[in-house]
């Protein structure tokens, strides 16, 4: 009975001693002191396609969710100014506006529905931050902005035509590697996002000698966590 007692009592006070421990490291970030931000991240966006061939937009609903790791570079000594360079995966369902005959082949659509592509992407952020917190304040406004680097995994492409379902997977003429602009602002939790493609996902294609030139933006919200 007294081993009992004596276990529990020494149980007790190691459970006291490593929360001290935990709150005093929290205590010890004074203002001032150098620290990391924002180091992991989740966004949720609608996403348009915009087709200059044919001078329209996608109107159907299109999506994309990412989420990844962002390393934290501080550049002045308060850190409310940072670099970001982040590796992430961005899963992308999309409406599409051209139709695919076969791997090498695009053409204006002719009598098909349900024209959708869906993407696996790896996405690379490199980021200038600007935000107004400090070591030991967790809801801070922030202006992050940069460019996006991103590399397809894999593509597919479906549509149904006179009842039946067509489907290509990884296209020779799609654009594996693009790029485009990225801008987060926001407080606290909840932060505008909007990235628009510089790059159009297809690449050495045209239709009627005229080149095919797709793009993506994206609007929505991103979450950043420590």
């Amino acid at each position: 009975m007294y081993m009992k007692h004596t276990n529990l009592k020494f149980s007790l006070v190691l459970c006291l001693l490593f929360s001290i421990n935990a709150i005093s490291q929290i205590d010890s970030l004074k203002v001032g002191d150098k620290y990391w931000e924002d180091q992991l991240f989740f966004a949720i966006t609608y996403d348009i396609t915009t087709d200059k061939l044919q001078n329209e937009t996608s109107n159907g609903f299109s999506y994309s969710f990412s989420a990844g790791y962002i390393k934290d570079i501080p550049i002045t000594k308060s850190g409310n100014m940072s670099f970001g360079v982040g590796a992430g995966y961005s899963f992308n369902s999309l409406n599409n506006l051209l139709q695919v005959t076969d791997t090498n082949t695009l053409q204006i659509p002719n009598n098909i529905s349900a024209n959708k592509i869906k993407l696996h992407d790896l996405i690379i952020p490199l980021q200038f931050r600007w935000r107004t917190s400090d070591a030991v304040t967790y809801s801070f406004w922030r202006i992050y902005t940069g460019i996006r680097f991103t590399y397809n995994l894999s593509n597919k492409f479906t549509y149904r035509e006179n009842d039946n379902l067509i489907e290509f997977n990884n296209i020779n003429v799609f654009n594996n590697f693009q790029t485009g602009l990225e801008l987060s602002a926001g407080y606290g939790a909840f932060n505008f996002f909007i990235y628009h493609g510089l790059s159009s996902i297809f690449k050495d294609t045209s239709i009627n000698n005229k080149e095919v030139n797709t793009t993506i933006t994206k609007f929505g919200l991103i979450f950043y966590l420590l």
